[in-house]
């Protein structure tokens, strides 16, 4: 069961969670004498702690510098602490803080923190848990944006851990509408006949292996009154799994996971909900590519040349190198709306995730310096955190093809950078590519990240986009 934290005019339970900013602040705490000897011992070297007294917990966890990327994130991983030791302990709890970030720092953290992926397990696999209800005290606390925001990472997720055997191409884009559209987003799905209409060469060859038809989904939120003149266009690849094609996968255990290659799709989707249920007033389009990529009878083959949506042509080298070859398509189409700038994201290399791991998010692009900033600046207040990479036109030369515009490889060296300076290529707007290929699954639990799928990208563009509002608002 996912918790959301809510507000309480009164305290409701014993059990109690006290967020200070440093040890003197024990004192204002209605703590016996032993519990607060106890927790001034603690705490002069953790930075949380709890007492057990006959079946009554109180915490205490220490918030501090919460204008600091540090700082914001222990806050989090307090909530994640809590709620290891709470779930089969306590029924209720009451956060008790007067720091309104700390509370909504402390509430993201717990309520992520309780997500799992049960939908397959049968019903005496599934963890026990009793707690059920958290509050807080704290009228100024901002809950309602917070529980959007964990709503729409957590849907980001469920899409990642769906196994293909049931999220193809078509139920990906049925779950958006769905999903999204309930919350007044307005979804379009082109189906593979309007797809081979528009001539998708990149969507179309990746598809050619697949007994499963491609989807091509456009979704636009667009309130009467919006304060950017061009929209943003977020591009998700949807790739909903990934053999490689007939360039299969050759590393042990390299396909065990790759339900997980739509997870720029989930992310940018996810973004789109959370811009939706926070009602920011800014017009955004996202557009999703998405195909399975398999090693069937007709599939593409090293050596083909694909002609892309926007007629160039693309020398094939390698059908594992599938991401790029349908967010072209996609980032040419993004043409037609003339957008302020255009964002992508993609579980697109190894090579990234062998870059910096888990912890963050590549990015690079030839956008203005203050798109960056802001992404930057949203990336340490989320803790979904970006690293930009150069993008030189140097980069650009190892995508040529004697026979061909493109190759869709490159050379073995800064493969993540050669791919996205391929996909610049079908762009002519200031332009992010986000590559995401670290943080989006994880093969042990990872804190309030959890297990498999962890919305990677979702908070840091719900944070983005929150800032681009209250910017423009000025």
């Amino acid at each position: 069961m996912l918790i959301h934290v809510k507000k309480s005019a009164k305290i409701q339970s014993e059990n109690r969670v006290f967020l200070v900013r440093n040890l003197s602040e024990l004192k204002k705490l209605n703590l016996s004498t032993k519990e607060g000897a106890y927790f001034v011992a603690e705490l002069k070297d953790n930075k949380w702690a709890f007492t057990n007294n006959a079946g009554v917990f109180t915490f205490v966890c220490i918030v501090e510098k919460l204008s600091d990327c540090k700082g914001r994130e222990a806050a989090r991983k307090h909530g994640f602490s809590v709620y290891e030791v709470a779930k089969n302990k306590c029924k209720n709890l009451s956060i008790i803080s007067d720091s309104a970030a700390g509370v909504e720092l402390f509430a993201e953290g717990l309520s992520l923190s309780s997500y799992r992926f049960e939908k397959y397990l049968s019903k005496d696999r599934k963890e026990k848990t009793t707690l059920s209800k958290v509050t807080t005290t704290n009228a100024d606390a901002d809950l309602k944006s917070v529980s959007n925001i964990i709503d729409a990472t957590v849907w980001s997720r469920d899409l990642v851990n769906e196994p293909l055997s049931y999220l193809t191409a078509t139920k990906l884009s049925e779950e958006i509408k769905e999903k999204c559209g309930k919350a007044g987003v307005k979804v379009e799905v082109f189906k593979k006949s309007k797809i081979e209409s528009l001539k998708m060469g990149g969507l179309l060859a990746v598809n050619k292996g697949s007994i499963d038809p491609p989807t091509f989904t456009i979704l636009e939120w667009k309130p009467k009154k919006v304060l950017n003149s061009k929209p943003i266009v977020l591009v998700g690849k949807g790739i909903v799994y990934d053999t490689g094609g007939l360039s299969l996968k050759p590393t042990a255990n390299s396909m065990d996971f790759m339900k997980s290659d739509m997870g720029g799709a989930a992310a940018m989707v996810g973004a789109t909900l959370a811009i939706a249920k926070l009602k920011l007033p800014l017009h955004v389009i996202t557009l999703i590519p998405a195909t399975d990529n398999r090693p069937g009878g007709n599939a593409y083959v090293p050596g083909d040349i694909v002609t892309m949506f926007d007629g160039t042509t693309v020398e094939v080298l390698n059908t594992d190198a599938e991401g790029r070859m349908v967010l072209a398509d996609a980032l040419a189409y993004a043409k037609k709306y003339d957008p302020e700038l255009v964002i992508d994201g993609a579980t697109l290399t190894g090579s990234a995730a062998r870059a910096i791991g888990i912890f963050g998010i590549c990015a690079m692009g030839n956008a203005l310096k203050k798109e960056f900033a802001l992404l930057d600046k949203a990336g340490m207040q989320s803790h979904d955190r970006i690293v930009q990479f150069p993008f030189w036109d140097d980069y650009a030369e190892e995508m040529k093809s004697p026979i061909a515009d493109l190759n869709n490889l490159g050379s073995p060296y800064a493969g993540l950078i050669t791919a996205g300076k391929f996909l610049e290529h079908f762009t002519d707007y200031p332009y992010i590519h986000l590559d995401i290929a670290g943080p989006t699954f994880m093969h042990k639990r990872d804190n309030y990240r959890g297990l498999g799928g962890t919305g990677a990208g979702v908070r840091l563009l719900a944070e983005f986009f929150r800032s681009k509002a209250n910017e423009l608002k000025k």
